[in-house]
C-alpha cells in the first residue's frame, strides 16, 4: 500500500508538536538504515541548506520622504549606485554592483571591491549607511539633492528579491589555459592546477526535489536568517537531466528560484557581503528549504547521497565563456568533498565556495523551527517548470560583433 500525506495533516502535526523532522544529511543515513517505505511512514518533512554566493540578488528599499519631497533620479548607498527608475524614493540596490571608482575588473587582479551585497549586510547589520541622492526637479519634487545617512530601523520597508537562486546545481570550474584566470567560482589556476565547486550536495534545496514537486511559488523558506518565499521561477531556470560520460542519464540539474523575505528579520550570520579577486563582488546567501515527504517518490530523491548527486566539469578558460563543450563530465559529491578528483588523468585539488557547514546549521535550524512550530509548510499554488518540461534555451544574438 502507498503512502501519501498532505500539506495539511503535516501543518497540523505542525501546530500539535508530533511532527517528525530530519535534515537531508540526516536522511541520507535513516533511509540506509529502514528503506523507503518505512522511512516515509516515520518522517514528515526533511530540511534542506545552502549558503554560498549568489550573484543574482539584491534588496527594495523605500527611504521615506523628505521636506520638501524629492523625486530620486540618482541614488549612491556608501557610494554604490543604487537604481531609481521606479518610484520617487524607492531603489533597488544588486548584490554586483560595485562602488564608484572601485578597483573591480581584471585590470587589478590584486584588489578586493566593496559593492551592493556589503551596503545590504551592513543594513542588516544595523549600520549606518551614508545616503547620497538628485534630482532634476519637479513642482511636485521640488528638491534637487539629499545627503543623510540611514539605518534598516529608519527607513519604511527593505525587503530582499533575489531573482536567480539556490542552483539547482553548479558547475566544478577548472582551468585548461596556461595562465591564472579571475572568475566568480574564484581564482583558477592554469593547467588543472585546482577546481572549485559551489553546491552543497546532499543538504542542497533544489536537488532534494529535482522535478519541483513540492517546491513551488508561495513555498515558504528559510532565507538569510528570516522567513521568505519562492516568488518565481529563477532567472536563467533551465533544468535538464545530467548526463555522464556515456550519455547515462543521472538527475535534472540547472534549475533556480526567485525569492523574496523582509531583510528587517533577516540576520547577517546568512547575509554577507563578498568578493572575489579580479571578478568583483557579490553576496553570500543563507537559504533552507523544507520537502514535506507527500509520498515515497518525494522521499526517494530527498535521500539521495553526495554518492548519487553529481556536478559537470567544466573548464573556465574557453567552454565557459564559448559554450564549447569539451567532454569534461561530471564527478560525484562524494569525490569533491574528499578534495581531489581526477580530470583527463590528472589529480586535481578541489575547493567549496559555498560552506557545507553552514548548509548544516541553516537545515538544522530551520528543523528547530519547524519542531517548535514557529514554521508551518506552505503548498505551492503553482509548480515550477521541470527537466520533463523541454524548456528552450535562448543566447543573445552577437551578429553585430566585429
Amino acid at each position: 500500500m502507498s503512502i501519501s500525506r498532505t500539506y495539511d495533516e503535516i501543518n497540523e502535526k505542525i501546530k500539535s508538536g508530533k511532527v517528525v523532522v530530519v535534515t537531508a544529511e540526516e536522511v541520507v543515513s535513516i533511509v540506509k538504515d529502514k528503506g523507503i517505505k518505512k522511512a516515509t511512514q516515520e518522517i514528515d518533512v526533511v530540511t534542506t541548506g545552502t549558503f554560498g554566493p549568489m550573484c543574482s540578488s539584491g534588496a527594495f528599499l523605500n527611504f521615506g520622504h523628505s521636506n520638501p519631497r524629492i523625486r530620486m533620479s540618482k541614488v549612491w548607498l556608501n557610494d554604490v549606485p543604487a537604481y531609481t527608475g521606479i518610484a520617487a524614493v524607492d531603489a533597488y540596490i544588486g548584490a554586483t554592483e560595485p562602488k564608484e571608482g572601485d578597483p573591480l575588473n581584471t585590470n587589478h587582479p590584486g584588489k578586493f571591491s566593496y559593492g551592493g551585497g556589503h551596503v545590504i549586510e551592513d543594513l542588516v547589520r544595523r549600520k549606518p549607511v551614508l545616503l547620497r541622492a538628485y534630482s532634476y526637479g519637479t513642482d511636485c519634487y521640488p528638491r534637487k539633492e539629499i545627503k543623510t545617512t540611514i539605518t534598516l530601523d529608519s527607513i519604511n520597508e527593505a525587503f530582499l528579491f533575489n531573482p536567480r537562486n539556490a542552483y539547482q546545481n553548479y558547475n566544478c570550474a577548472v582551468n585548461l589555459s596556461n595562465k591564472t584566470i579571475y572568475t566568480y567560482m574564484g581564482m583558477l589556476k592554469p593547467n588543472l592546477e585546482n577546481a572549485h565547486y559551489s553546491t552543497s550536495g546532499q543538504l542542497s534545496p533544489l536537488l532534494k526535489d529535482p522535478y519541483f514537486m513540492t517546491i513551488g511559488i508561495g513555498t515558504r523558506i528559510f532565507l538569510g536568517g528570516g522567513i521568505g518565499y519562492v516568488a518565481w521561477h529563477g532567472t536563467q531556470h533551465f533544468p535538464s537531466m545530467l548526463k555522464d560520460n556515456k550519455g547515462q542519464e543521472l538527475h535534472p540539474s540547472g534549475g533556480t528560484i526567485a525569492v523574496i523575505g523582509d531583510l528587517k528579520q533577516m540576520d547577517a550570520r546568512y547575509i554577507r557581503g563578498c568578493s572575489f579577486l579580479g571578478y568583483g563582488c557579490t553576496m553570500a546567501v543563507g537559504i533552507g528549504v523544507p520537502i514535506p515527504i507527500l509520498n515515497e517518490e518525494v522521499m526517494e530523491w530527498a535521500a539521495k547521497s553526495d554518492e548519487e548527486l553529481f556536478a559537470p566539469v567544466v573548464d573556465y578558460s574557453d567552454e565557459y565563456p564559448n559554450f564549447n563543450s569539451k567532454g569534461l563530465g561530471v564527478v560525484s559529491y562524494a569525490e569533491l568533498k574528499k578534495g581531489e578528483i581526477e580530470v583527463l588523468g590528472k589529480r586535481v585539488k578541489t575547493a567549496p565556495l559555498s560552506s557545507y557547514p553552514m548548509a548544516v546549521e541553516i537545515a538544522s535550524k530551520l528543523k528547530e523551527w519547524i519542531k517548535l512550530g514557529k514554521f508551518e509548510l506552505t503548498k505551492p499554488v503553482q509548480k515550477l517548470p521541470n527537466a520533463n518540461d523541454g524548456i528552450v534555451v535562448n543566447f543573445l544574438d552577437d551578429k553585430g560583433k566585429k
